[in-house]
């Protein structure tokens, strides 16, 4: 053993000697030398100015020593590469994020419009048509959108150095940005940042109308939802509505066929091959349920004087979908035709709201393609209902002309043409809306006239996007009788009923963005002719019809009466649980003994059996259900929607110290 650990000790001394000698006359050595030795050899290094002060093995070294290199050549060449492809990463990194920064950028483009970061004017408008002028105007108006001394502003494109802001560069970008949509200041409007409180506090006052339409003879109505059943148990609306993932994923059978879908317990079966069909009956079942709901809403509107409703455009989920969409008839023919017979029977208009994003004018193709599969589907919808004559053609489809896409004019031409393409029957129905974006009364009056389309009177809308140089802000000026007449031959011509729109801004609303948002409720009437059917756009739905006709003292407003908190008369509810208390041997056997007594004796030891009954629930039949019970209370007063819900169980709070007795 002693030969064997001297042998090996000799062994390592002549490798150790070896690397010594050729590190020093730079001759390869002969020896294998293993992972310990080369550890050792290198610690053994001298360190002058021409050797390294490491080396990372004997690999690196000898192959330097044999191209007639130094060991820091190689070491060098190493960190160079290394030092290249970091470089590299850096450059594919900020590639990276400059093509995140333009992402941004685009998306935040119209919300970066509508605050105090840029302020968009129209291209004519600008000096020199130059739109970095712009930009020169936000960074003198908005301190904060100015460089920090020392720093010049980069040009666009340019990536941000470690030291300066992101936002800094997006600031610029945006202001130097063209606008994707309506960059036209309509009159009416201020040019200053658009969320300073000047912009709406600073313009003249509203000039309103003293005139109330009254005595009323109109139809008040409320769109799309009653709160006070969607509250219910079960929930009663027409509005419900899935994700479109749901609908491929439905199309996977069930786990079990022969059991009802549950939450957890039988899911589609995503291993199975789906099947179209069976994710169309999904969809398609939503909107049976949402459209079984609407006689219910019809006949609780009845009751309570309100005879006008538009109807959800969510009724039948995705059905103008381009690739999931689906037509209503035949499946849902029977469910809406049961609507439209209540629809006839009470004397109710129904109507149709479409939404923003179906666009006419728009300069997309796929959009205006969209747009004409969803106005086929409301028309469809608004059909299948089968009202009388005069009803079916009160039931209309209110549409606004959407962005103007700089260029107003250009918009409006190609809204011409893409509206003759449109069938008769969505022509027929189909109505504009002047809004609170773009489009004023009198920009869309001029093509109503000329394509003999009917126009919709929004008294809020006009309040904010309006001529000035034809009208003041107000009820007063769009409520004289040469507009009115002109608004109302657009009807008269189809032998439509004329209707309108009214709403109010939240309270301390003051810019035009602000202005948008619904209140909700209203306070008062609009100038319109007493017998007009007017919309109430507004956030409590029915609640806000209420509040006018108690305000008003309109007919049927003595029906309605307070709710009593998070309490409802006309719903079911199960018999409440009893505790039964556990009774000892001997009680138990004389039950026993009087419960055979009374069965030989008939009707004996009657009293003792009325004791034992367990309270009974409280039963309401479909037909009451929901419509406010007995005494009609069916009105929560405003900021008191929690009535709507029982209570919320509150813990029980265990004892506490009071914090000053504990001081004391």
């Amino acid at each position: 053993m002693a030969r064997k650990s001297a042998a090996a000790f000799t062994k390592r001394v002549n490798k150790e000697a070896a690397i010594n000698t050729a590190i020093d006359t730079g001759v390869r050595p002969t020896i294998q030398l293993r992972r310990s030795s080369r550890r050792v050899a290198a610690s053994s290094l001298p360190h002058t100015e021409n050797r390294t002060t490491e080396i990372q093995g004997k690999v690196i070294g000898v192959r330097a020593f044999e191209e007639g290199r130094g060991p820091n050549d190689e070491i060098m060449e190493d960190n160079k590469e290394k030092a290249q492809e970091g470089v590299q990463s850096a450059i594919e990194g900020l590639a990276r994020m400059e093509r995140r920064l333009k992402k941004a950028t685009k998306r935040q483009k119209i919300k970066v419009e509508e605050t105090n970061f840029s302020n968009k004017t129209p291209r004519d408008a600008r000096p020199d048509g130059d739109p970095k002028s712009v930009r020169d105007v936000n960074l003198k108006n908005a301190p904060e959108l100015q460089p920090p001394k020392g720093q010049q502003p980069k040009s666009k494109g340019q990536l941000p150095t470690p030291e300066q802001d992101v936002f800094e560069v997006i600031a610029t970008e945006e202001a130097e940005a063209q606008p994707e949509t309506d960059a036209t200041v309509t009159a009416g409007q201020v040019n200053e940042l658009p969320d300073a409180p000047e912009r709406g506090a600073g313009r003249p006052p509203p000039v309103n109308s003293n005139y109330l339409p009254l005595p009323w003879k109109g139809r008040l109505g409320y769109a799309c939802l009653n709160t006070y059943l969607r509250a219910a148990k079960p929930p009663v609306f027409s509005s419900r509505t899935c994700r479109m993932a749901s609908i491929i994923e439905h199309r996977h059978p069930l786990q079990d066929d022969s059991q009802p879908e549950h939450a957890t317990k039988n899911r589609p079966d995503k291993s199975r091959d789906p099947i179209r069909e069976l994710g169309d009956k999904f969809v398609q079942d939503l909107g049976l349920a949402n459209a079984r709901d609407i006689v219910k809403m019809l006949r609780w509107n009845d009751k309570y004087g309100i005879r006008f409703m538009r109807l959800s455009s969510e009724m039948f989920p995705f059905a103008s979908h381009e690739v999931h969409g689906y037509k209503l008839a035949p499946f849902a023919s029977t469910v809406l035709a049961e609507a439209g017979k209540a629809a006839a029977e009470l004397g109710h208009r129904l109507t149709t709201h479409p939404g923003q994003f179906t666009q006419l004018g728009s300069p997309r193709k796929e959009v205006v393609d969209a747009a004409m599969r969803d106005l086929e589907y409301h028309n469809e919808l608004l059909t299948l209902l089968k009202l009388p004559e005069q009803q079916d053609r009160d039931a209309v489809m209110i549409l606004h002309m959407g962005g103007t896409y700089g260029d107003k004019p250009t918009t409006l031409d190609r809204f011409r043409v893409n509206y003759a393409k449109l069938s008769l029957e969505v022509k027929r129905r189909l109505v504009l809306e002047n809004d609170d974006v773009a489009w004023s009364v009198h920009d869309l009056l001029p093509i109503c006239e000329e394509l003999n389309i009917p126009l919709v009177l929004d008294y809020h809308h006009h309040n904010i996007i309006f001529d000035s140089s034809k009208c003041r802000e107000g009820t007063h000026d769009i409520s004289q009788h040469e507009i009115m007449e002109r608004i109302s031959a657009t009807w008269k011509r189809k032998g439509i009923t004329q209707k309108m729109h009214y709403s109010e801004p939240c309270s301390g609303a003051v810019t035009p963005r602000d202005r948008r948002k619904h209140s909700p409720r209203v306070m008062t009437l609009p100038p319109c002719p007493p017998d007009m059917d007017l919309m109430i756009e507004a956030k409590d739905k029915e609640q806000a019809v209420f509040e006018l006709m108690r305000t008003f003292k309109l007919p049927g407003f003595e029906k309605i009466h307070d709710m009593i908190p998070h309490e409802r008369d006309d719903e079911s509810r199960p018999a409440p649980k009893v505790a039964k208390k556990k009774k000892s041997g001997a009680a138990a056997k004389r039950k026993r003994l009087a419960d055979d007594d009374s069965a030989y004796e008939g009707e004996g030891n009657v009293g003792e059996v009325e004791e034992d009954e367990e309270p009974k629930g409280k039963e309401v039949s479909d037909e009451d259900f929901g419509m406010g019970g007995p005494e009609n209370r069916v009105y929560w007063p405003p900021g008191n929607e929690a009535w709507l819900k029982p209570k919320k169980r509150e813990p029980k709070k265990g004892l506490m110290i009071d914090e000053d007795q504990d001081e004391d």
